[in-house]
């Protein structure tokens, strides 16, 4: 768990990355599961944020709700709102 906090605080503002991504970064390819059951756990999401991290067709997950992970991109111009939008979102390569 602290692994994946530690590269999901490295998402810079605006960019996305997917749990798969978040996964190999850690060292766990395979483990894509694994990073959202550890984000649904961040207690801090000022300072993680885990709304940056999103699945391979979709959003994926959020504490707070889907509408505020989805507020929250739009806001920071990671807009994910349809399948043209979430090709232009921004998507970092972590290592």
């Amino acid at each position: 768990q602290v692994r994946v906090i530690t590269a999901v605080r490295l998402v810079p503002y605006g960019a996305v990355v997917s749990y798969g991504a978040v996964a190999a970064a850690v060292g766990c390819p395979e483990a894509a599961r694994a990073v959202g059951q550890a984000l649904a756990r961040n207690r801090t999401p000022v300072v993680v944020p885990c709304h940056r991290v999103v699945g391979r067709r979709g959003p994926g997950g959020f504490k707070a709700g889907l509408g505020w992970k989805e507020r929250l991109l739009q806001l920071e111009g990671a807009i994910l709102s349809s399948a043209s939008e979430k090709r232009k979102a921004s998507r970092v390569v972590l290592t």
